[in-house]
């Protein structure tokens, strides 16, 4: 969500997209809700005459007022009215990958499922996807229309798929898109804590960036700038590095709206990391070493476990 992470700069937005596609990158991610709206128009204008060139993801599911999320949504009708005005602003008459941007605990899944399953027939979506859904949701939903993905927070310092999620995943044969893979910038080793942040940036409100949580995180994420020197690399290129090699299934969504961190970026899928190293990161990062919780009790309410 560019709008959660400093202020955009849209000309350079549009020559990160452009810079994309030119290295071969064609998945492009975004929501209704990130702005709201602004960022599904930002990624129509960029592929305007090139949408063959892209597969393009957005979301739905939250009820948007005055600018702002007011809870969740999923009622049938109101996915209906959430794609066609996606539709409209991403200049596009389909949607690649469709997701359920949060589970609506209102809203029986399969009913979902059935909405989205009657746009695919439509020919307005390909595919479906979740976000944040737990293993109970996952079922019943692909038991209605197949289950392409699920998107989730997935990292080394964000381990909480591993028992039970990706077993899942991988029985069913449903891909992942772990979001926020270099947690939320903290991997990257260019960090601040939380009050060193502008108003408005969602690190301010982040309980893993405040007092001793901060303190004990940079200690735990020491390990990744280590081995980034040991390999000529940048940390955040350990740190997808590692995502890449759990698995072919796995496509993390490094969110970012500069040229000289896309191309860092894409430069880690030439970063191989040994059997000790990947070892080393997952015991340095385990759950236990990290400290403080990934949201804030309002936000964590919201996620399906």
């Amino acid at each position: 969500m560019s709008q959660s992470y400093g202020v955009a700069d849209e000309g350079e937005s549009l020559a990160t997209i452009d810079r994309a596609i030119e290295l071969g990158l064609d998945f492009f991610d975004t929501a209704e809700v990130y702005g709201p709206f602004v960022n599904e128009e930002l990624v129509g204008r960029a592929l305007k005459g090139r949408r063959d060139k892209a597969i393009v993801a957005t979301k739905f599911g939250f009820r948007i007022e005055n600018g702002k999320m007011a809870g969740t949504d999923s009622r049938p009708e109101h996915i209906r009215e959430a794609v066609e005005a996606s539709l409209r602003r991403l200049q596009t008459d389909y949607i690649d990958l469709l997701y359920q941007h949060r589970v609506d605990p209102l809203v029986p899944i399969e009913d979902v499922a059935g909405a989205v399953a009657d746009l695919v027939t439509a020919g307005k979506v390909r595919y479906f996807g979740l976000s944040e859904a737990g293993e109970k949701t996952i079922r019943r939903a692909h038991a209605i229309h197949p289950v392409t993905a699920l998107q989730s927070e997935y990292s080394l310092w964000e381990r909480n798929l591993e028992p039970q999620i990706i077993p899942v995943l991988r029985e069913l044969g449903i891909g992942l898109v772990p979001f926020s893979p270099l947690g939320r910038g903290f991997l990257t080793g260019a960090t601040k804590r939380a009050e060193d942040y502008p108003e408005g940036d969602f690190r301010r409100g982040d309980p893993r960036f405040q007092g001793e949580n901060y303190d004990a995180n940079v200690r735990a994420a020491s390990l990744v700038k280590e081995i980034a020197e040991r390999n000529s690399a940048k940390p955040a290129q350990v740190a997808l590095a590692w995502l890449l090699q759990k698995g072919d299934d796995i496509v993390p969504i490094p969110g970012t709206k500069r040229r000289i961190y896309l191309e860092e970026n894409i430069a880690a899928v030439s970063l191989k990391l040994t059997a000790d190293e990947m070892a080393q990161l997952e015991q340095a990062l385990s759950p236990e070493a990290v400290s403080g919780p990934r949201y804030n009790e309002r936000m964590m309410s919201m996620v399906d476990r």
